[in-house]
């Protein structure tokens, strides 16, 4: 009897150690949940078109980031997560992008290239006298004595200045005038202007003035330069008179 209580109890304290053990387990905590992904890191990438301009000129800077809540640009300061700008930089400038969010920094740059425009092309040269107008600076009439046509001893520096002139001036092509004072008639003096403008052209020709160049015509008495009825207005009037032919 005492055997078998005995027996009871121990099979009585197994089953309530196997349902103690069976509370326990069932009542343990649950293992913690795994831990949540880290945030994705900021991608940033920036350009500019064209990368080089000319001082004054603009280009377009433009950017994309991702995964960024903190987007600046070195110079410009904080911008949208995406976007372009026009830039005009008066020097070569480097745009730094600076990109933050939860998962970290990224940063990318882009440089523009800035030249200084070409020189103005220098201004035309301003133009050189015409022939006509050398022509006239250096072409000088020669005079005779009344009633004469050779070449007085005062006017050879003036002949040779003006030989000298022509043979530099080969293009050039002229007219001999002949003139003479109011004295004598209307026919004599034609003869006389004529024989005047022969001997300005024969002293040219002599030193090396083609004489294809050279017309001449006589004027007489009937253009003169000066009106006055006086020994100094006729010397005026009796030259050989060079005018410039177009």
């Amino acid at each position: 009897m005492k055997r078998h209580t005995l027996k009871t109890l121990a099979t009585v304290a197994s089953l309530a150690a196997i349902l103690f053990l069976g509370a326990c387990k069932k009542k343990a905590a649950p293992p913690p949940p795994p831990p949540p992904p880290p945030p994705p890191a900021p991608t940033a990438s920036i350009s500019v078109s064209p990368d080089t301009i000319q001082q004054g000129q603009s280009a377009t800077l433009s950017w994309q980031t991702s995964n960024a809540t903190d987007v600046s640009i070195d110079g410009i300061g904080a911008v949208q997560a995406s976007g372009s700008q026009q830039v005009s930089p008066s020097d070569s400038t480097t745009y730094h992008l600076t990109a933050k969010g939860a998962g970290g920094t990224q940063e990318a740059s882009t440089r523009l290239t800035v030249t200084q425009p070409p020189p103005p092309p220098p201004p035309p040269p301003a133009p050189g006298p015409s022939d006509e107008d050398l022509f006239g600076r250096n072409v000088r009439d020669i005079y005779f004595d009344f009633d004469k046509s050779d070449i007085r001893p005062d006017q050879q520096a003036t002949m040779q200045a003006d030989a000298q002139f022509l043979n530099q001036h080969p293009n050039i092509n002229f007219l001999i005038e002949g003139h003479c004072d109011e004295r004598g008639s209307i026919e004599y003096n034609l003869a006389l202007g004529d024989r005047r403008a022969s001997s300005v052209k024969n002293a040219l020709v002599a030193v090396g003035v083609s004489a294809s160049r050279i017309k001449t015509i006589s004027y007489g008495k009937e253009k003169p330069f000066c009106l006055e009825h006086t020994e100094e207005c006729w010397q005026e009037n009796r030259r050989g008179h060079f005018v410039y032919q177009k």
